[in-house]
């Protein structure tokens, strides 16, 4: 009697751990049709995110995520170890400016990082701005600083609470206090500053956080004075137009795209006059013209009839002196252009590595500086006196390291010799290859993993992709990520078409009506893995941030035999009404404006929400959002989450996690970071590595 008790309790015991009881979602059924296509959306009521209907559902999704988070822990809990070793592999190289360095302080447990300043090399830090002491009950980041020409003040742009909407403050740097002077609703915006006078910068006017954005109003702001009385330079008043902005000392520089028909046009301003007038000085119609900078005269730009990147000038004033400084370079891609007083400092990337190539203005060679194999070379600074460039070097097996050399030496410093090291990047592997795709073309693949493991088609994997907007993503230290290495799993990124790994092309290829192909590359990188027997289909885990999180949602819905684990973040899944919220006017050229017939049925082709089939059982999914979040809004992952959870055939887990008091950017202060990135690696490790 009692073994059959115990059978029948181990087989209801089974049934439960696989059939997941999910938290309830009502459906509000809503039939949409467009160009004479309909289909069903259960969850608009999803949408109203400020409605205590929808709070309270998100705090049922998360105490049910909460519950299942608990058990993982008692297996798996890295948190701790990552605050050690991170504490050991954190260091800062300088934001330079005339003379001053400036140095944001990491590690701060449960604070927002501080700005120091080091006014010359044998003077202490003097703590500049502290966010903390204005906000100290919310999640505050530094996101951007500015001095003034002659180092007078400096602006500091707040992020709070993960908002792309920033507060600007300034400090008086003779003084070293805050003055008494704010901008608030800065959006998508940098400072640029007039002399010592006041500064430039985008307001934007949204009355709801959700909604379509309204960044198009360039104002200009003088020191000491009320933001209402700030003298507004342009106002692109359709909804269609996104400007940007900047000045080179003197010269400030304005630049209004028509997102419709991707027109822009380029103005100029001399701010040595009494009143700032816009001139015209070239019209891109084709997009082919890469503004760079202005030196002396000259505009300096790349034209996109090179994929791999050059740099031309002509100048201000008579367009027809236009040259050729630097040629463009077959498979190594110009990804940066720096501007010194005397050089021009170019960041290059080829399949294996980066480099840094320095010219004079006249085009000749002078210097290079490569990067290890898989690794990535920034430039920081340049002391002019000492013609001393100042960069960095990062890897995904090395921490940051900062270096300096003379432009005329040949032996490069290493600036901070005595940091700990925590792994040894001779333990590690590091492949950049490539792999043949279903239309044959080369997807470049970067695959990381411990050496002398057994590839024997069972080890741990964890596949990323971003794959959008022509970005390129660098290789970085984390201790998260080189623990799960450690315990023997594999880490890959695919540089999937839609990126910009190989040039305009590349991104071109994977945008707008081209966009399925670029999500097809990342399915393609997961098949390879699992033939090539780095891994299987029951140890494949995928991940991807905001439009990474619109590839693997589409892995997830059209190949979910693939994968063990999804663990999309911030994603954008519902892309036929993705345009109708924050920033998703401007990317229609990126997806597709589902307005036009053509370009809504290449949108549903790809779209995760709308292709759920009610017949699948998906895979482990933890989609992870954030309340503040309005770059992606959160209505994506909430409708995305619901839709898979509510039907009969899903019997595998879904969970939703969302952040409170953060935005698209995740944990503001290093506390949080750390919780993010510990909760993560806890599921990745439990359900690939542990659970049972």
């Amino acid at each position: 009697m009692r073994k059959i008790i115990y059978t029948l309790l181990s087989f209801l015991f089974a049934i439960s751990s696989f059939s997941q009881q999910f938290p309830t979602t009502k459906k509000t059924p809503t039939t949409i049709t467009k160009h004479n296509i309909s289909y069903q959306d259960d969850y608009t009521w999803l949408e109203n995110i400020d409605s205590e209907e929808v709070k309270n559902w998100v705090e049922k999704q998360n105490k049910f995520a909460e519950e299942n988070y608990s058990t993982v822990k008692k297996k798996v809990s890295t948190i701790n170890k990552l605050k050690i070793y991170n504490s050991a592999t954190t260091s800062q190289v300088p934001i330079s400016t005339i003379g001053l360095k400036y140095y944001f302080s990491s590690i701060n447990p449960k604070k927002s990082p501080l700005l120091f300043l080091q006014r010359n090399s044998n003077s202490n830090f003097e703590e500049v701005f502290n966010p903390n002491k204005i906000y100290p009950n919310k999640n505050v980041t530094i996101d951007d600083i500015s001095t003034s020409m002659n180092s007078k003040y400096l602006s500091c742009s707040l992020r709070i609470n993960g908002s792309d909407k920033l507060e600007v403050r300034f400090v008086d740097l003779n003084k070293n206090e805050i003055i008494n002077d704010s901008l608030l609703n800065i959006k998508f915006s940098n400072i640029s500053w007039n002399k010592d006078e006041g500064v430039f910068y985008k307001l934007n006017t949204n009355k709801s956080r959700f909604a379509k954005d309204s960044t198009f109003k360039v104002f200009y702001h003088k020191l000491n004075t009320n933001q209402k009385d700030d003298e507004l330079l342009f106002d692109g008043v359709n909804e269609n137009t996104e400007v940007d902005f900047f000045n080179n000392k003197a010269i400030f520089f304005l630049i209004e795209k028509n997102t419709l028909n991707n027109t822009k046009k380029y103005y100029f301003s001399d701010l040595n006059k009494s009143k700032i007038e816009f001139v015209q000085f070239y019209k891109d119609s084709i997009n082919s013209f890469g503004f760079i900078n202005y030196y002396k005269g000259r505009i300096f730009y790349s034209s996109k009839n090179y994929n791999w990147g050059e740099v031309r000038s002509f100048d201000l004033n008579n367009k027809i002196d236009d040259k050729q400084i630097i040629p463009q370079f077959y498979n190594n891609l110009l990804t940066n252009t720096n501007f010194t007083d005397k050089y021009l400092i170019c960041n290059y990337k080829s399949e294996t590595k980066t480099y840094l190539s320095v010219y004079d203005y006249e085009g000749n060679f002078i210097k290079k500086i490569e990067s290890p194999i898989g690794a990535n070379i920034n430039f920081r600074d340049f002391d002019e006196e000492k013609n001393e460039l100042y960069f960095d070097i990062a890897s995904y097996t090395n921490p940051k390291k900062n270096f300096k050399i003379n432009i005329s030496g040949t032996k490069a410093t290493l600036l901070n010799p005595n940091e700990e090291i925590v792994y040894l990047s001779e333990d590690f592997e590091i492949k950049c290859i490539s792999f043949k795709n279903r239309e044959n073309i080369d997807i470049p693949i970067k695959i990381l993993y411990k050496k002398n493991i057994n590839l024997d088609g069972n080890n741990p994997c964890l596949l990323e992709a971003y794959g959008g907007f022509g970005i390129i993503k660098s290789a970085k230290y984390d201790n998260s990520l080189l623990n799960f290495i450690d315990k023997g799993g594999i880490y890959v990124y695919a540089e999937i078409r839609g990126g910009g790994e190989k040039g305009a092309e590349w991104h071109k290829n994977g945008s707008g009506l081209n966009k399925i192909k670029g999500l097809n590359d990342f399915i393609d990188a997961s098949e390879f893995l699992i033939k090539e027997k780095y891994t299987n289909p029951k140890k494949l885990a995928i991940t991807g941030g905001s439009h990474g999180g619109l590839v693997v949602g589409y892995a997830l819905i059209e190949r979910p035999d693939l994968y063990k684990l999804v663990m999309p973040k911030v994603g954008v899944f519902d892309m036929i009404n993705a345009h109708k919220y924050t920033v998703g006017k401007y990317h229609l050229d990126e997806f597709g404006n589902p307005e036009i017939e053509s370009e809504f049925n290449s949108i549903l082709k790809y779209s995760p929400l709308q292709k759920i089939s009610n017949e699948v059982n998906y895979p482990t999914t933890i989609i992870f959002t954030a309340d503040n979040d309005d770059r992606v809004p959160p209505l994506h992952s909430y409708k995305f989450a619901a839709s898979l959870q509510n039907r009969e055939a899903q019997k595998n887990p879904i969970y939703l996690i969302t952040k409170k008091n953060l935005g698209h950017h995740g944990g503001n202060t290093y506390d949080k970071s750390i919780q993010e990135d510990a909760e993560f690696y806890d599921y990745l490790i439990y359900y690939l590595m542990k659970s049972k």
